[in-house]
């Protein structure tokens, strides 16, 4: 049975799913963009005998607070700090954890300030190499040098509804992707201006995290945590490159490329499932 709960996290409402028995080791899932907790929905069942599970939903996305973007710093480093304290509220200090897309940032600087708390780490399609970069990126790269409201404003499109789904379908089989998750992040693209502005805003702020790149990487030399990469490997965003240069800062580390896309829970949740069971539950 999953649990739908919210906690207060600094004056926030911060919402979280809840699944297992807290005897069981926990596993924290780290959603990514444009989506919140409900990405992993069929997943949580999965894994629910052999893990405690919490996943919740950033500031911003899904159904936590989403205050003003002039009044509330929309970057990468707050929300990995609002995590922090959520941890700390529930007091979780060793963990798992899944990261995606942007829960990769998010959850590897969590990882760099506290190393201690890191039991092992799933990354599916959650980048920290430039070779995991798709083309987009030198895109991105130009706003990011040499920023114009015209060019913020493009990336206005990166939440649009056809964009959305194409983030969930390309690189599957036709038919193979329901459309409850694109529909619900389509519903929470749709609420307005104050949705656009908080996106720009990390969207801007992505620059931060491919700095952080050589951090990410050295804390996996350092630590060497049981890593798993299971890739999406037709995802166009972080390209499978990036799956297979974990192995090069974590040699023993197992990567799996998946016919799928971005978004390769919705294709391939049992098998990632037994993916997490077989390399990190207790037997």
């Amino acid at each position: 049975m999953i649990r739908y709960q919210t906690i207060k996290v600094a004056g926030l409402d911060i919402f979280y799913r809840e699944a297992g028995a807290k005897s069981k080791p926990t596993l924290v899932l780290y959603h990514g963009f444009p989506t919140a907790s409900h990405m992993f929905r069929e997943l949580m069942p999965k894994l629910a005998q052999d893990f405690h599970l919490i996943a919740p939903d950033y500031p911003g996305f899904g159904q936590s607070s989403a205050p003003d973007h002039q009044h509330f710093a929309y970057t990468f480093a707050h929300l990995s700090q609002i995590m922090t304290e959520f941890l700390q509220k529930l007091k979780i200090n060793k963990f798992f954890m899944y990261v995606f897309d942007y829960g990769a940032p998010i959850g590897f600087q969590i990882a760099v300030a506290h190393p201690d708390w890191i039991q092992g780490i799933i990354s599916q399609n959650g980048n920290i190499y430039q070779v995991g970069l798709g083309e987009k990126w030198a895109q991105r790269a130009d706003f990011w040098n040499k920023p114009t409201e015209e060019k913020r404003n493009r990336y206005r499109a990166a939440f649009a509804p056809e964009t959305i789904k194409k983030q969930y379908t390309f690189g599957t089989q036709p038919g193979s992707v329901g459309p409850d998750g694109y529909t619900l992040d389509i519903a929470y693209a749709s609420e307005g201006e104050a949705y656009a502005q908080r996106q720009l805003d990390l969207i801007y702020d992505y620059q931060n995290n491919i700095k952080q790149y050589p951090m990410f990487q050295k804390y996996l030399r350092t630590y060497q945590p049981p890593l798993l990469a299971v890739w999406g490997k037709n995802d166009p965003s972080f390209i499978y490159p990036g799956a297979q240069a974990f192995k090069q800062d974590v040699p023993k580390a197992t990567v799996v490329l998946l016919d799928s896309g971005h978004f390769a829970l919705e294709t391939d949740s049992a098998v990632i499932a037994d993916l997490i069971k077989t390399h990190f539950s207790e037997n």
